[in-house]
Parts: structure tokens; sequence; C-alpha cells
């Protein structure tokens, strides 16, 4: 029995993301100025730090986007959102007919991948301000976005004697 030469391209790409790519990844980080200390947090949850930048850290990689996090003494904490985007591999292998191998790279997060490298800027505190966080949270939720103001209603139209009409 012959077995199709699509059939075993498809088989041998099953879960090609997790061979090629893997489930971790390395997000190098450099900061302006050098020498912060960055944490990286996922659903609130620090899962790895990065001491005395440039550098970088190993993080495992899943659907959820991450936020990078740096202090320096001197300087205001600074944030950096890192979304969770898609492997090069998935794309290729979902053309290719790999269906059974993104189920397996989904799984294991290896169908994501972060940005890297990352470079994020400390804004230097105003003279005489007190010094800013020095240390990592041990959690961290990004600020919530302020609320939007309600729009002006609009302009009324002007009423037959030119005046403005009033409701």
């Amino acid at each position: 029995m012959r077995v199709p030469l699509l059939v075993v391209v498809a088989i041998l790409l099953g879960a090609c993301s997790t061979i090629i790519e893997g489930r971790t990844q390395q997000v190098f980080v450099s900061t302006n100025p050098p020498g912060a200390d960055c944490g990286f947090y996922r659903q609130g949850l620090k899962i790895a730090t990065l001491q005395n930048t440039p550098g970088s850290a190993l993080v495992e990689k899943t659907k959820h986007d991450m936020w990078i996090v740096c202090v320096k003494p001197g300087h205001q904490q600074a944030a950096y959102f890192n979304h969770s985007g898609v492997a090069s591999a998935t794309v290729g292998k979902l053309i290719l007919g790999g269906g059974i191998g993104w189920i397996v790279d989904s799984a294991t997060g290896s169908d994501n991948r972060y940005d890297s490298p990352v470079s994020i800027t400390l804004v230097p505190l105003p003279e005489g301000q007190a010094d800013g966080p020095v240390s990592l949270p041990a959690s961290w939720e990004p600020p919530a976005a302020p609320a939007s103001s309600p729009a002006p209603p609009p302009p009324q139209a002007p009423g037959p004697d030119g005046a403005a009409r009033t409701n």
C-alpha cells in the first residue's frame, strides 16, 4: 500500500511548532537607561525576572498576553504590553494541512510567540520628587483606562427665527 506524499508531509509537520519553536521563548529586553530590573507578568502573576538590563528571560509561551514592568532608582516605573501572537510555523502547518499538529501545538502553547527584542524607556523622576518603586511587585495588573467623558450634545439647528431651539 502506497501512502500519498501529502499524508506523509502532514504527519511529519504535525506539531511542528512544538518541534521547531518549542514551548518556551527567550524574550530580550533593553532599557534606556540600562541597568533596570524587569518583571514579566501574565494574568497578574510574576512569571520571570530580569535583573540589570539589557538581557533576556525565558518564558513559557501561552495564549495569554503579558506585561513587562521595569524599575530603576531615580526613574518612573515603566510597562510594556507584550501581545501573545501566532508563531510562524503555525501558519505553514495550517496551509499544509496539519490540523492534528495545530491541536497539539495549541494545547502546549507552541503556536504562540511574544515580541522580542523589546525596548523600554524609563523616564527620570522630576527633581525633588520622592523615589518611585525600586523593587518589582509580586503581582501586577495594568492600570485601568480612564473613563472617557460623554460626548457633548450635538448643536441644535436654528429655529425659523434664527435662534437656537431648546428641547
